[in-house]
Protein backbone atom coordinates (compact mmCIF):
# COMPACT_ATOMS: atom_id res chain seq x y z
CA UNK A 1 0.00 0.00 0.00
CA UNK A 2 2.85 2.40 0.79
CA UNK A 3 4.37 1.97 -2.69
CA UNK A 4 1.07 2.37 -4.45
CA UNK A 5 0.31 5.83 -3.01
CA UNK A 6 3.49 7.51 -4.34
CA UNK A 7 3.01 5.85 -7.73
CA UNK A 8 -0.61 6.92 -7.85
CA UNK A 9 0.41 10.47 -6.95
CA UNK A 10 2.99 10.49 -9.75
CA UNK A 11 0.42 9.27 -12.27
CA UNK A 12 -2.09 11.93 -11.19
CA UNK A 13 0.56 14.66 -11.41
CA UNK A 14 1.71 13.46 -14.84
CA UNK A 15 -1.85 13.45 -16.18
CA UNK A 16 -2.50 16.90 -14.70
CA UNK A 17 0.70 18.23 -16.32
CA UNK A 18 -0.34 16.82 -19.70
CA UNK A 19 -3.80 18.32 -19.45
CA UNK A 20 -2.41 21.67 -18.32
CA UNK A 21 0.00 21.68 -21.27
CA UNK A 22 -2.89 21.16 -23.68
CA UNK A 23 -4.91 23.88 -21.99
CA UNK A 24 -2.18 26.53 -22.14
CA UNK A 25 -0.56 25.73 -25.47
CA UNK A 26 -1.64 27.94 -28.33
CA UNK A 27 -3.44 26.34 -31.24
CA UNK A 28 -1.56 26.22 -34.51
CA UNK A 29 -2.97 28.83 -36.89
CA UNK A 30 -4.77 27.39 -39.89
CA UNK A 31 -5.33 29.32 -43.07
CA UNK A 32 -6.36 32.85 -42.23
CA UNK A 33 -7.03 32.02 -38.59
CA UNK A 34 -6.00 34.69 -36.14
CA UNK A 35 -4.05 33.12 -33.24
CA UNK A 36 -4.75 34.20 -29.67
CA UNK A 37 -1.36 35.85 -29.35
CA UNK A 38 -1.89 38.11 -32.37
CA UNK A 39 -1.65 41.81 -31.66
CA UNK A 40 -5.14 43.29 -31.46
CA UNK A 41 -4.62 45.91 -34.17
CA UNK A 42 -3.14 43.32 -36.53
CA UNK A 43 -5.55 40.52 -35.68
CA UNK A 44 -7.73 40.89 -38.78
CA UNK A 45 -7.19 43.54 -41.43
CA UNK A 46 -9.99 46.11 -41.31
CA UNK A 47 -10.45 45.82 -45.07
CA UNK A 48 -10.72 42.03 -45.04
CA UNK A 49 -14.25 41.88 -46.46
CA UNK A 50 -16.07 43.71 -49.21
CA UNK A 51 -18.09 46.70 -47.97
CA UNK A 52 -21.88 46.60 -48.15
CA UNK A 53 -21.95 43.04 -49.44
CA UNK A 54 -25.29 41.24 -49.43
CA UNK A 55 -25.33 37.44 -49.48
CA UNK A 56 -27.36 35.85 -52.21
CA UNK A 57 -25.81 32.49 -53.13
CA UNK A 58 -24.22 29.94 -50.83
CA UNK A 59 -21.97 28.54 -53.60
CA UNK A 60 -19.93 31.76 -53.60
CA UNK A 61 -18.98 31.44 -49.94
CA UNK A 62 -15.49 30.35 -48.86
CA UNK A 63 -14.94 26.64 -48.41
CA UNK A 64 -14.09 26.98 -44.71
CA UNK A 65 -17.66 28.05 -43.91
CA UNK A 66 -20.02 25.21 -43.01
CA UNK A 67 -23.19 24.84 -45.12
CA UNK A 68 -25.30 26.17 -42.22
CA UNK A 69 -23.56 29.56 -42.53
CA UNK A 70 -25.52 30.30 -45.72
CA UNK A 71 -28.80 30.27 -43.76
CA UNK A 72 -27.31 32.51 -41.06
CA UNK A 73 -26.09 34.97 -43.71
CA UNK A 74 -29.53 35.03 -45.37
CA UNK A 75 -31.10 35.87 -42.02
CA UNK A 76 -28.52 38.61 -41.38
CA UNK A 77 -29.21 40.13 -44.80
CA UNK A 78 -32.98 40.13 -44.28
CA UNK A 79 -32.95 41.16 -40.62
CA UNK A 80 -34.16 37.81 -39.30
CA UNK A 81 -36.01 36.03 -37.98
CA UNK A 82 -33.32 34.53 -35.78
CA UNK A 83 -33.62 31.25 -33.92
CA UNK A 84 -31.53 32.28 -30.90
CA UNK A 85 -32.33 35.24 -28.68
CA UNK A 86 -28.61 36.16 -28.58
CA UNK A 87 -28.41 36.57 -32.37
CA UNK A 88 -27.87 40.17 -33.35
CA UNK A 89 -26.55 41.26 -29.96
CA UNK A 90 -23.48 43.46 -29.75
CA UNK A 91 -20.23 41.50 -29.78
CA UNK A 92 -17.92 43.17 -27.27
CA UNK A 93 -14.53 42.10 -28.76
CA UNK A 94 -13.21 42.04 -25.18
CA UNK A 95 -10.08 40.10 -26.13
CA UNK A 96 -9.33 42.56 -28.92
CA UNK A 97 -8.94 39.87 -31.58
CA UNK A 98 -10.81 41.95 -34.14
CA UNK A 99 -9.81 45.49 -35.12
CA UNK A 100 -10.64 48.05 -32.43
CA UNK A 101 -13.94 49.76 -33.15
CA UNK A 102 -16.48 51.69 -31.05
CA UNK A 103 -18.87 49.69 -28.89
CA UNK A 104 -21.84 48.50 -30.92
CA UNK A 105 -19.88 48.13 -34.16
CA UNK A 106 -19.75 44.31 -34.06
CA UNK A 107 -22.74 41.95 -33.82
CA UNK A 108 -22.79 38.18 -33.43
CA UNK A 109 -24.95 35.47 -34.97
CA UNK A 110 -25.13 31.75 -34.35
CA UNK A 111 -24.18 29.27 -37.06
CA UNK A 112 -26.08 26.12 -36.12
CA UNK A 113 -24.18 22.89 -35.55
CA UNK A 114 -26.18 19.81 -36.60
CA UNK A 115 -26.82 17.40 -33.75
CA UNK A 116 -26.45 19.96 -30.96
CA UNK A 117 -29.37 21.09 -28.84
CA UNK A 118 -27.54 24.27 -27.77
CA UNK A 119 -25.86 27.11 -29.68
CA UNK A 120 -22.45 25.50 -30.01
CA UNK A 121 -19.24 27.42 -30.77
CA UNK A 122 -19.79 28.58 -34.35
CA UNK A 123 -20.53 32.27 -34.97
CA UNK A 124 -20.51 34.89 -37.65
CA UNK A 125 -19.48 38.34 -36.44
CA UNK A 126 -20.44 41.32 -38.56
CA UNK A 127 -18.86 44.74 -38.52
CA UNK A 128 -20.83 47.87 -39.27
CA UNK A 129 -24.51 48.65 -39.68
CA UNK A 130 -25.40 47.54 -42.26
CA UNK A 131 -22.70 44.86 -42.14
CA UNK A 132 -19.58 45.76 -44.09
CA UNK A 133 -17.22 43.11 -42.69
CA UNK A 134 -17.74 39.44 -41.91
CA UNK A 135 -15.74 37.13 -39.67
CA UNK A 136 -16.24 33.45 -38.85
CA UNK A 137 -15.22 31.61 -35.69
CA UNK A 138 -15.75 27.92 -35.04
CA UNK A 139 -13.95 27.89 -31.69
CA UNK A 140 -16.07 30.34 -29.70
CA UNK A 141 -14.13 33.55 -30.40
CA UNK A 142 -10.56 32.21 -30.04
CA UNK A 143 -9.79 32.70 -33.75
CA UNK A 144 -11.51 34.55 -36.56
CA UNK A 145 -11.39 34.18 -40.32
CA UNK A 146 -12.48 37.16 -42.42
CA UNK A 147 -14.54 36.45 -45.50
CA UNK A 148 -16.39 38.26 -48.22
CA UNK A 149 -20.03 37.92 -49.10
CA UNK A 150 -20.96 38.34 -52.76
CA UNK A 151 -23.62 40.81 -53.79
Amino acid sequence: MRTIKPLLLLVVLAVAALLWGRHTSEPAPQGNAVPESAAPQNAVPPNAAAPNATPTRSDSLPSFLPPEAADTLRRIATGGPFEHRQDGVVFQNREGRLPAKPEGYYHEYTVDTPGLDYRGARRIITGGTPPQYYYYTDDHYRTFRPFEVSR
